[in-house]
């Protein structure tokens, strides 16, 4: 039987005839289809995501990898964590198969490549403490289960992203998540519908681990990386709402934490100096509450 993701869509089968808005509009209803299939599965998220953070708190990393579209997202995910919550670029990690090339270049041959998978996640240092997203919108990508069935034979824990039910990449790991979104807009065009399944999973699991790891104060970015002029407007914000400090304060203070946001909440919580909060924030794998608690013992 054809797979989801290859099935010609009854809905937009005039596409190629539609005036350019007719055309926006039948996309736009599909896309409308993809949320409540996430919906459907945010039980396996929530599941996938406690099992990541269970492997995250005892030094784990996590990893996303797959090919095409899907490792490309993967790889974005990835690539965002580090200034959003600063966090280690090693702590969450995208592969692509193909390398980085791939991710401008099309390199579809890669995907068919099994071993290569297990290669890519050896080089990373694979083991058993870490966790392995599979991303693959059919499900039957060689390189994807070749990388979760490695992974797995570690005692790591996996989890993957497909948009087929009962595919081959399910019965690989550990926790499936299955959005079902249909057939594409334009038949197998998994960037479309599937992948923005796939990134709003991706964006769901990568956030609640962040926020259960300590990095987040409400809906604050508590530890975001100042790293330019926007950013650091948006840190002054952050740290003036967490201090109920004016402007003026609280930009001294953060000049005085040398524009580290983490290191100005510390010192203004605890009552110290750069110094002690700034080692209190490294013995704490940099969980601004944390810190402050330890500094007050």
């Amino acid at each position: 039987m054809l797979s989801i993701t290859e099935q010609e869509n009854p809905n937009t089968v005039a596409i190629d005839k539609a005036s350019t808005f007719e055309a926006a509009l039948l996309i736009n209803n599909e896309d409308k289809l993809v949320a409540a299939a996430v919906e459907k599965v945010l039980p396996q998220v929530a599941d996938a995501i406690d099992r990541i953070v269970e492997r995250l708190e005892k030094g784990g990393r996590l990893f996303y990898i797959g090919t095409g579209t899907s490792g490309r997202l993967g790889v974005l995910d990835a690539s965002e964590i580090p200034p959003t919550y600063g966090v280690s670029y090693d702590l969450v990690q995208g592969i692509i198969a193909g390398g980085y090339e791939a991710l401008y270049k099309a390199t579809e041959a890669s995907e068919d490549n099994r071993e290569a998978a297990m290669t890519d996640l050896k080089v990373r240092g694979l083991n058993r403490q870490d966790a392995v997203v599979g991303i693959a919108a059919s499900g039957r990508t060689p390189y994807t289960i070749g990388a979760v069935e490695y992974a797995r034979s570690l005692g790591c824990f996996t989890a993957a992203i497909v948009c087929n039910p009962d595919s081959e990449i399910t019965k690989a790991v550990a926790i499936a998540i299955v959005p079902v979104v249909g057939p594409e807009a334009i038949t197998g065009s998994t960037r479309m519908k599937a992948g923005t399944a796939q990134k709003l999973i991706l964006n769901t699991i990568s956030t609640i681990a962040m926020i259960r790891l300590g990095y987040v104060n409400g809906n604050r970015m508590t530890n975001m990386k100042t790293s330019n002029e926007k950013l650091r407007e948006r840190g002054l914000r952050i740290l003036m709402a967490e201090t109920g400090l004016e402007a003026p304060a609280a930009s001294a203070l953060l000049e005085d934490a040398e524009h580290d946001l983490r290191i100005a909440l510390v010192m203004h919580r605890a009552k110290v100096d750069r110094e002690p909060a700034e080692r209190a924030l490294e013995s704490s794998a940099f969980v601004v509450d944390a810190a402050v608690m330890s500094l007050r013992e």
